[in-house]
């Protein structure tokens, strides 16, 4: 008797990152300067992140665009997806209790056609420029962030450039948007108001002890360690500075909470570091400005009023 062994062939999955704009229908990019307006932030708004560090309750992802990127995440937390060498970080667990489940991963960018096109949304874009203080835009990376329910990992209390140091000045910005509700219950991010002027800390396990982050501060700043947690509705986006200190509970809810994050920064930050900057990505030597395909430009103030 003969016998057939059956072969899978995965065909590789284009890398996305050689296309610098929009490909789907997912999202429409404004001709004229109505068109914009509807995406500009408010004085108070602007002026509210300027003095807490961060920025709530943004409105980003219709119901259309947020059930899109929720079946490509589910496509994504699948490490035998074909696109899965593109990603530059891929975790189906980073918690570092046994008991709980933090899934992260960078680089879905450069998969799915969804979460590629969520770079150049043009209410992200709008609202990241004016909160970097109406500068060009430029893409540093991304992140997904999946909490299960009942059993979803911490993120420990942080800043962001305390692990982007590779990169310099200091001109980040983060937006998180949730994909489902984001509770108290279910994980939702906390932010210490203020913080943002204290200065870079020492930078903790991300989803280690929840807490840890206590051990690098003065007894001042731990007096003034008041942290709030910002609910929101799936769709809407927190944007916050790269040195405002935030994290996130378990999800003890029945529910799972899902997220992105797409990390930007002004045009113009520099490499700070003769290595790799992000796994499988060419060096960019020190000193050298931070561009090219997997830094793209994804909005510039000057270029796009002047056309409309």
């Amino acid at each position: 008797m003969i016998t057939f062994k059956k072969t899978i062939v995965i065909m590789p999955v284009k890398d996305l990152s050689t296309v610098n704009h929009l490909i789907d229908d997912l999202f429409k990019w404004p001709t004229t300067e109505e068109e914009w307006g509807q995406y500009a932030l408010t004085d108070e708004q602007i002026q509210f992140f300027n003095e807490n560090g961060f920025l709530a309750g943004v409105k980003l992802l219709n119901e259309t665009q947020i059930e899109r990127l929720r079946n490509e995440l589910a496509e994504l937390v699948d490490a035998h997806h074909p696109g899965h060498g593109l990603f530059y970080e891929f975790h189906s667990n980073e918690s570092t209790s046994s008991d709980s489940i933090l899934f992260h991963a960078l680089g879905a960018w450069r998969i799915t056609n969804g979460f590629h096109d969520v770079l150049w949304n043009p209410a992200f874009v709008m609202a990241a420029s004016q909160l970097l203080g109406n500068k060009a835009v430029r893409f540093w990376h991304d992140q997904l962030f999946y909490k299960p329910a009942k059993k979803g990992g911490v993120v420990a209390w942080h800043q962001d450039y305390s692990y982007w140091t590779r990169t310099t000045p200091l001109a980040h910005l983060t937006c998180w948007c949730g994909l489902d509700d984001s509770t108290v219950e279910n994980g939702c991010l906390q932010y210490v108001p203020g913080s943002h002027k204290w200065g870079l800390l020492d930078k903790p396990e991300l989803a280690g002890d929840l807490m840890g982050i206590m051990d690098y501060l003065t007894p001042e700043q731990q007096a003034e360690f008041k942290p709030i947690p910002v609910e929101t509705k799936a769709g809407e986006g927190i944007f916050h500075h790269g040195l405002t200190l935030h994290g996130s509970g378990e999800n003890k809810s029945d529910r799972p909470r899902r997220a992105f994050v797409v990390n930007v920064f002004a045009d113009g930050v520099k490499s700070d570091a003769d290595a790799e900057l992000l796994k499988g990505v060419p060096i960019i030597n020190k000193g050298e400005q931070m561009q090219g395909q997997f830094f793209p430009l994804l909005f510039n103030p000057a270029e796009v009023f002047a056309a409309v």
